[in-house]
C-alpha cells in the first residue's frame, strides 16, 4: 500500500512592513498650490537627500535659461522655477549645504514629524516648499 508522505507545510509568509517616506516641492501664491514634482522612497534619509537635491538644483538653475523639459522629468527631478529675487535661491542653497538645517529636518524625520523648509519670491508673491514625511502622498 503505497501512503502519500506527510504534505510539507510552508512557513507562513510574513509581510514586512517596509517604510515608506514621501517628498514634494510646491509652490504657492497664497491661494493656489501647484506641485513641482514628488517622489516616495523608503527611508528618510533618501528622502533628505532628494530634497537636497531638488533644493540645489532650483538654486543652481536661478538666472539661467534652462532648456525645456519633457512632461516628466526623467530622474523624478522637479520642473524648473525661475525666481525674480536673487535671496530664495541662496536660501536654498543654503539650506541644502549646511549641517545645521540637514540635522534637524532628518531629526524632524526620525520624530515622526514632516521636514519642511520653505521660502519667498516677494517680488511675485510666490513660496517654495520642499516637503518630507513618513508615510504615502495621501497620508500629508
Amino acid at each position: 500500500m503505497n501512503i502519500a508522505p506527510p504534505a510539507r507545510r510552508t512557513p507562513a509568509v510574513r509581510m514586512a512592513y517596509a517604510a515608506v517616506h514621501s517628498a514634494e516641492v510646491t509652490l504657492s501664491d497664497g491661494q493656489r498650490l501647484a506641485s513641482l514634482g514628488g517622489v516616495v522612497v523608503r527611508n528618510r534619509r533618501l528622502v533628505l537627500l532628494w530634497l537636497r537635491r531638488q533644493a540645489l538644483r532650483l538654486a543652481n538653475g536661478h538666472g539661467l535659461l534652462l532648456p525645456p523639459e519633457p512632461v516628466t522629468p526623467p530622474t523624478r527631478d522637479v520642473h524648473a522655477v525661475r525666481f525674480h529675487g536673487s535671496d530664495a535661491p541662496e536660501e536654498l542653497r543654503r539650506w541644502a549645504t549646511e549641517g545645521a538645517h540637514q540635522d534637524h529636518a532628518i531629526r524632524a524625520l526620525e520624530a515622526g514629524f514632516p521636514a519642511l523648509f520653505t521660502v519667498l519670491d516677494p517680488a511675485v508673491g510666490l513660496s517654495l516648499t520642499l516637503a518630507g514625511w513618513r508615510g504615502h502622498p495621501a497620508d500629508r
